[in-house]
């Protein structure tokens, strides 16, 4: 049997590509979010530099999730409603906007933390509408049978980003100091705009907007509450993502406090985490079926618990490393599978409303969590909030668990019916 030609084998593994529009959205996304990973790593370090505080690490997070709790479900009511391409337009430009300012105050020499918290806020409040709109207008680019395609390659982008941003942020860290990443973070948002400028879509039809917003609302969430496995990968996710994902908060204690690593250690620890989580994102452009990716869900869980425990108690950095890429792995493979079972299961009209949901339990569960997770930092220490997370992440597992043998036993039970009635018969 001949094996398929390279170029076969990467149209073949990278379907979603074949879209030029798609292409686009996604190069230019690339750019963009490499620097705004080099943001997040030099914002967090730069409030630890400030404060020297585990609570304020936790409160930074608490103010940049805080707007997605608040926001993200009437943003998905927007992404239904809006040209996508437009809304997302417009999430950008704030967000340059916004990385601007926190690059002039650094610059300048006269920022205070409650500037940083201020700064984290808007952009907690540009990325609950940016969100919804991104995720739901993969759709509208590839189309449903490239749609899972697009979602790992989306993940994958996301993740290299996650690997070269922190490691580049924590080299110009220390040397040019955190302003130089947040005029970088600014400049690269020109990319994904001139991107989403050379776009060449279908006219967008507006909505006739005969419902109102609540009503809008309250259809999508309806819709989610009804249907049992919406509703199953929803909850899940907003316990794990709440209590389970904020590890990143505390990276600067670990850095700074535990191993004493320098900016160059906090950046490769952050791209540790993110080279995990790449490897995942390839491995999802595989094909997927459904029990693949509930298999996934599980494997996922299993990985994160197991690599975040540990990671919470190294005092070595190539342990720490390699800790950190297991959780990575583990987080991307349960959060890709949770955001492709999603989209496979919504109707089309209610996408950007599902998409708002899984963001609020994604992200904007993340303020409880942030501020837990540094509270207990503070009256315990890191190692102890890190445990408290990798065991609700193990205990997700366990349900994950419990519901596949259920799933299989009903299988099982419809198999049988065929043959008892034969016999019946």
């Amino acid at each position: 049997m001949s094996r398929p030609a390279p170029g076969e084998f990467l149209i073949s593994r990278f379907s979603a590509l074949r879209h030029r529009n798609f292409r686009l959205f996604w190069s230019g996304q690339l750019i963009s979010l490499v620097g705004t990973w080099m943001q997040s790593v030099a914002q967090g370090w730069l409030m630890h530099r400030l404060t020297s505080s585990a609570l304020m690490l936790g409160i930074l997070g608490f103010a940049q999730f805080l707007p997605v709790m608040f926001l993200s479900l009437y943003a998905g009511v927007a992404a239904d409603r809006m040209d996508k391409r437009r809304l997302i337009l417009i999430t950008q430009s704030a967000a340059l906007v916004q990385a601007a300012l926190l690059a002039t105050v650094v610059t300048l020499g006269i920022v205070q933390p409650w500037m940083v918290l201020a700064l984290a806020f808007v952009f907690g409040i540009i990325n609950s509408f940016d969100l919804p709109a991104r995720q739901s207008f993969l759709v509208e680019m590839v189309g449903k049978e490239h749609l899972p395609n697009a979602i790992a390659l989306n993940s994958a982008g996301f993740n290299i980003a996650r690997v070269f941003g922190p490691a580049v942020a924590g080299v110009i860290m220390a040397t040019a100091g955190e302003g130089a990443c947040f005029w970088l973070n600014a400049l690269s948002y020109l990319a994904v705009i001139v991107m989403l400028l050379r776009m060449d879509l279908a006219p967008y039809v507006a909505d006739d907007g005969r419902k109102g917003t609540l009503s809008t609302l309250r259809e999508g969430v309806s819709y989610a509450l009804e249907s049992r496995p919406i509703r199953n990968l929803l909850m899940l996710l907003g316990l794990i993502a709440g209590l389970g994902f904020q590890y990143m908060v505390l990276l600067p204690v670990y850095a700074r406090d535990i191993l004493h690593a320098s900016e160059k250690g906090y950046g490769l620890m952050v791209s540790a985490f993110g080279l995990g989580s790449l490897f995942s994102a390839v491995l999802m452009t595989r094909q997927q079926d459904r029990p693949t990716l509930r298999r996934n869900l599980l494997i996922g869980l299993l990985s994160a618990g197991v690599g975040m425990g540990v990671f919470a108690w190294s005092r070595s950095l190539p342990l720490t490393l390699a800790m950190g890429f297991a959780a990575g792995f583990g987080l991307i493979l349960y959060v890709a599978s949770t955001n492709t079972l999603l989209q496979l299961t919504t109707e089309d009209r209610f996408r950007g409303r599902i998409m708002s949901l899984y963001t609020f339990m994604f992200i904007g569960t993340a303020p409880i969590g942030a501020l837990m997770c540094g509270g207990i930092a503070q009256r315990w220490s890191a190692p102890v909030a890190t445990s408290v997370s990798a065991a609700v992440l193990l205990a997700g597992a366990l349900w994950v668990s419990y519901r596949l043998r259920v799933l299989a036993a009903r299988a099982a039970a419809r198999s049988e019916v065929p043959a008892f009635t034969e016999k019946l018969g």
